[in-house]
């Protein structure tokens, strides 16, 4: 698995393609203000909405044009960016399908969805790359693996690397570990919020008011992060640095092993896997 960063795609910026983003909910958006901070002009951008206020807003905000018309956004784009619900992926498909601009990139943010899902509704050789990011990709501290479908060059998915890369780290990964990646990094951010939630919580059974075991829980978090990206040491060493022999630490550890905490977090993954490969099975089968 490679890795590409902000900083490494800023050094080679090279041409940025005309963009479609095609609707534009929290990661369309994402998205498209990802792209203008990469490098793209608001002139090259164009966005889909539903309705002619958010279009309005998404004008004020970011400068670029918007349409309701998903045929009329993906003439003459090079980059065509999926951003809708799941369930209209392939209504949309449908539509656009002999309007793409030849040699066009469709890249998919939408959960669950082989690359080959698009590939068999699209012009023969159409390049797909699919990618699965994650919310903090709204704040720029996001997580986005991407992979390429078959008729994706190196030069393709770069490119989409380069459109994500200023919404965080992106990684490359086989497209076969696609569920596995969304059920650790895409869902994960809402396993953090739910620590962060119990460790208060607990905290105010502790006799803490609930403002400050709030922040003390969401500190340690984010400090505990910073920690592990900056040191690049291994979270075991990181552990043992804090938990003394028979101190208070390694007491708590052990009642979270007694309590099954990593068996759950591996069920918990597990079933994220297994309901994205079923929602997905699904919506391949109506389609």
């Amino acid at each position: 698995m490679s890795t590409s960063t902000t900083n490494q795609q800023a050094e080679r910026p090279g041409p940025t393609p005309r963009l479609a983003v095609l609707g534009t909910g929290v990661m369309g958006e994402t998205v498209l203000a990802g792209a203008l901070r990469a490098g793209w002009s608001p002139a090259e951008v164009v966005a889909t909405v539903r309705r002619a206020e958010r279009g309005q807003e998404l004008r004020e905000r970011h400068g670029v044009d918007t349409t309701t018309d998903n045929v009329e956004a993906v003439r003459g784009a090079g980059l065509v960016v999926v951003a809708v619900k799941p369930k209209d992926v392939a209504g949309l498909l449908a539509q656009v399908s002999e309007h793409l601009a030849q040699g066009a990139v469709v890249v998919s943010v939408v959960v669950g969805l082989r690359a080959r899902f698009y590939e068999d509704r699209l012009p023969a050789g159409t390049s797909v790359v699919r990618v699965m990011p994650n919310t903090p990709s709204v704040i720029g501290a996001g997580v986005s693996a991407v992979s390429g479908g078959t008729a994706a060059s190196e030069d393709d998915v770069s490119l989409v690397e380069r459109l994500l890369g200023e919404t965080g780290l992106v990684v490359r990964v086989a497209e076969k570990d696609q569920d596995a990646v969304g059920a650790l990094s895409g869902s994960g951010p809402a396993y953090v919020f739910y620590v962060v939630d119990a460790l208060a919580e607990a905290g105010v059974l502790l006799g803490l008011t609930r403002a400050v075991a709030l922040e003390l829980a969401t500190a340690t978090v984010l400090g505990s992060a910073r920690m592990l990206d900056e040191t690049g040491e291994h979270p075991v060493i990181l552990r043992e640095k804090v938990s003394s022999p028979g101190g208070t630490t390694v007491a708590a550890l052990r009642a979270l092993d007694e309590g099954g905490v990593r068996a759950a977090f591996l069920s918990a993954l597990e079933a994220a896997r297994d309901r994205s490969q079923e929602l997905a099975a699904a919506l391949e089968a109506q389609g």
